[in-house]
């Protein structure tokens, strides 16, 4: 399973590639859009602490099920269209940018995790690869620096950020 670094460093990455490569409405991604992208990219692990919140009270949520599924982030769609549709994009960004990220944690944890229960609560089945089942968490955190690495020659190439030092 990829460790939470992974998911944010590669949702920041991938919506940071788009905004300087393919989107037409660069204005609407800022540093902070990257940066919500990012933290979104974390999101559907928002069950680990609210578990340990809920077991104050006996209750508890298992880890993987609804924060896991397309649906909770399909649900960011509905005010980024609705805020896009009332001109307000920069906000309407904002939620798109979000969703991405949820989504692309639930399909990093389907590829390389062990699999997400997709149509939870409705069935129980899980989806998966388990391509990096195997993965040592030694072999996990060299994944994740040679992601950062990379990222970082491309925004020096890019952004030349050596320049701010």
């Amino acid at each position: 399973m990829p460790f939470a670094v992974t998911h944010v460093l590669l949702t920041i990455i991938l919506v940071d590639l788009y905004r300087d490569y393919i989107t037409k409405y660069k204005k609407y991604f800022t540093l902070h859009t990257i940066f919500i992208a990012g933290v979104a990219g974390l999101l559907p692990d928002i069950d680990i602490p609210l578990n340990w919140l809920l077991n104050f009270f006996g209750l508890g949520i298992a880890h993987g099920t609804i924060t896991h599924t397309p649906l909770f982030g399909l649900i960011f769609l509905i005010p980024a269209f609705i805020l896009w549709h009332q001109k307000k994009h920069k906000t309407a960004m904002y939620f798109f940018v979000v969703c991405f990220g949820i989504l692309f944690h639930i399909f990093l944890d389907l590829i390389f995790g062990a699999g997400i229960l997709i149509f939870y609560p409705l069935s129980d089945f899980t989806f998966g690869l388990n391509i990096a089942i195997n993965f040592s968490r030694m072999a996990s955190a060299g994944m994740d620096a040679i992601i950062l690495l990379l990222w970082l020659w491309h925004e020096e190439i890019k952004h030349k950020i050596s320049d701010f030092i």
